[in-house]
């Protein structure tokens, strides 16, 4: 007999690194991620209820990048300017993504110390005058 089970959530999501002290940094200082400790080779952030690791792959084959990331933001323009002006490195501007209803998805992809892509993404609401 198959017992059942139900996922609840995402409590951590792991990142590969090749550098752990460039990628702290990054994470730490530009992103603002709150760092909770650091072990050999792996550091642990907050991230609103998930927790980040970064870890230098123990094996070859563990050595690839991350899922894209999309870190939510209230206003995207304000987050894209900031993080340019602290030298992260996009592939493009902000942009709109889909509009749903009263409200458009905005994202801008960037990339991390390691190229790993992420994104910043808003929610923009749409006033209709």
């Amino acid at each position: 007999m198959t017992t059942s089970f139900k996922i609840t959530g995402i409590e951590q999501i792991s990142i590969p690194v090749r550098d752990i002290k460039t990628a702290v940094s990054f994470y730490q200082n530009i992103l603002e991620l709150q760092l909770l400790f650091e072990v050999p080779n792996m550091a642990f952030f907050a991230c609103n209820g998930i927790q980040l690791m970064l870890s230098v792959p123990e094996k070859p084959e563990f050595e690839h990048p991350s899922s894209t990331f999309y870190f939510k933001v209230e206003n995207i323009n304000d987050a894209y300017d900031t993080l340019l002006e602290r030298g992260v490195s996009f592939a493009g501007k902000p942009h709109k993504v889909v509009e749903m209803n009263d409200s458009e998805t905005w994202m801008a992809f960037f990339y991390d110390p390691d190229r790993n892509m992420h994104a910043l993404t808003s929610q923009v609401q749409i006033s209709r005058g």
